[in-house]
């Protein structure tokens, strides 16, 4: 891969490791397993990086390749998250410090949230990150109407969850 390509990507990447971050945060529970899904989700992203044709938007791809990555080790491992060697990728990424002291209603919000199946969460992640129902459709691979009705469903679920 030639060097502008992966400076490209590199530069891309920092300017939008928050959302990796977020997704890290949503399906992790610990720092460890945090920091071992940033590192798989962005070994994910610099394979994928090549097949990158810019028909949407950086970030929007991001939020694809990142989602479906947290989704599908998630699932195969159910709380362990197997990794490949960070040392065989030939750049570096340094990952910015990720404050974990929130408000206590946000933490509120994602006790919630993690309740949610996979798909569940990865549409309240997207909403939550003002995508409208257009992209959170492209993202996620389905109607745009199914994503407005699930995410009254969603609402509706949180609402139960967070006021019993």
């Amino acid at each position: 891969m030639s060097k502008e390509l992966e400076h490209s990507f590199v530069t891309q990447l920092q300017a939008n490791q928050n959302i990796v971050h977020k997704i890290c945060r949503l399906y992790t529970n610990s720092t460890d397993a945090h920091n071992d899904l940033f590192q798989e989700i962005t070994i994910q992203l610099w394979k994928a990086f090549p097949k990158f044709r810019g028909e949407s938007k950086f970030s929007t791809w991001m939020y694809r390749v990142g989602l479906n990555t947290a989704i599908t080790l998630y699932r195969k491992s159910k709380r362990t998250i197997d990794t490949q060697d960070f040392e065989a990728v030939s750049f570096r990424i340094s990952a910015e410090d990720y404050d974990n002291t929130i408000e206590e209603q946000l933490e509120l919000m994602y006790d919630a949230v993690k309740q949610l199946n996979d798909i569940d969460k990865a549409l309240v992640f997207l909403y939550l990150e003002d995508k409208n129902y257009k992209e959170i459709a492209e993202t996620l691979g389905i109607s745009e109407v199914n994503s407005r009705v699930k995410m009254n469903r969603i609402k509706e679920k949180l609402r139960t969850i967070l006021n019993p």
